[in-house]
């Protein structure tokens, strides 16, 4: 029987050429993306916040989702708090039918939540 055989290498690299062998795999969906080392800060991560959440606070960029379907949460001040947040971009996607029910609608809905008062 003979015996497996050992290989060991010893690589001496300048920061520059391990830079060049270096990539990141992210996921977008169904498809993987490769970045080079030198493409990495070109990826930034983001999240998606609900207009509740976000009162108080500022972005770069908000998109605003609109549809009748979610007749529940088209109201005015839902819409002025979203359009508020963005500070260099916002894009409304959706019917301008829907736009236009939240616009109309200034009357708070009533939340049954389930939590008692405090």
């Amino acid at each position: 029987m003979r015996s497996p055989i050992k290989l060991s290498a010893t690589w001496h690299l300048r920061p520059t050429q391990l830079r060049s062998l270096i990539h990141r795999a992210i996921r977008f969906d169904d498809r993987v993306v490769k970045y080079d080392f030198g493409e990495l800060d070109e990826v930034s991560l983001a999240y998606a916040v609900t207009i509740h959440k976000s009162q108080g606070s500022e972005f770069p960029a908000v998109v605003i989702p609109l549809a009748t379907q979610h007749y529940m949460l088209l109201q005015r001040n839902l819409i002025y708090t979203g359009i508020t947040r963005g500070k260099k971009l916002l894009v409304m996607v959706g019917q301008k039918k829907a736009l236009g029910i939240a616009v109309r609608n200034d009357r708070p809905q009533r939340r049954y939540s389930g939590c008692s008062p405090v």
